[in-house]
């Protein structure tokens, strides 16, 4: 499987939203990934269902939405009907998982489920062959530009482990910190989505970073 690159429009200009989506329109990008963050399960609020479908009304690419909020399932078929074509909750976020992931496949986009620095991949197990992707938490989540945390490399590793045993065709997504340094060894231990943000809208030409990040080879960078 090829991998895909997801930039976050969390680092996007606000100001500018739409030329910023035009922009990834037009680029190597595979998805747009969309951080919605309610202030209770992160300290920091973004989307809404209006901006998430303006944005749709101009993107010819995938959203990518993943929900940084308490009780998502009150708002699933909200974001489903808003645009989102992948929704990711939280493990930490859902009393009950296997419900959750029923039911956005039930409305038919793809069913994610992303954990937290701290959460075990372990916790995954039992669910991971209804997922269609898993979302390694790569900062704490909350907030854009943070320093990425090196034991993810293990716990991407231990997420490739076992969906190679019992979902060989999931996509392991990675979020927080992703830049052209750490990428080639994001995909080594095991990752096929790189989401990023900075590295892409705070660069000189982010079409260009897109395709950097999207064209990766031992020869490019140096992890």
């Amino acid at each position: 499987m090829n991998h895909l690159i997801a930039p976050s429009i969390l680092s996007a200009d606000f100001a500018h939203l739409k030329q910023d989506i035009l922009m990834l329109n037009n680029s190597d990008a595979d998805w747009i990934h969309v951080d919605v963050m309610d202030g209770v399960f992160v300290p920091n609020i973004s989307f809404g269902f209006p901006v998430i479908a303006a944005v749709k009304n101009y993107a010819l690419k995938p959203l990518d939405v993943h929900l940084m909020i308490t009780n998502p399932d009150r708002y699933l078929e909200d974001f489903q009907k808003a645009g989102a074509n992948v929704i990711t909750v939280h493990y930490e976020a859902c009393d009950h998982l296997d419900r959750t992931i029923h039911k956005i496949k039930e409305l038919g986009c793809k069913a994610g489920v992303a954990i937290n620095p701290h959460t075990p991949v372990s916790l995954l197990e039992n669910v991971i062959e209804e997922l269609d992707l898993a979302l390694i938490m790569t900062v704490n989540p909350g907030f854009g530009g943070q320093k990425f945390i090196a034991n993810s490399y293990h716990k991407i590793q231990q997420l490739r482990a076992m969906a190679d045993e019992k979902n060989p065709d999931l996509y392991i997504e990675v979020d927080g910190g992703v830049s052209n340094h750490n990428s080639l060894a994001l995909l080594k231990a095991g990752a096929n989505v790189l989401v990023a943000g900075n590295a892409i809208f705070a660069a000189e030409d982010p079409l260009h970073a897109i395709a950097e990040l999207k064209h990766i080879s031992p020869d490019t960078f140096h992890a």
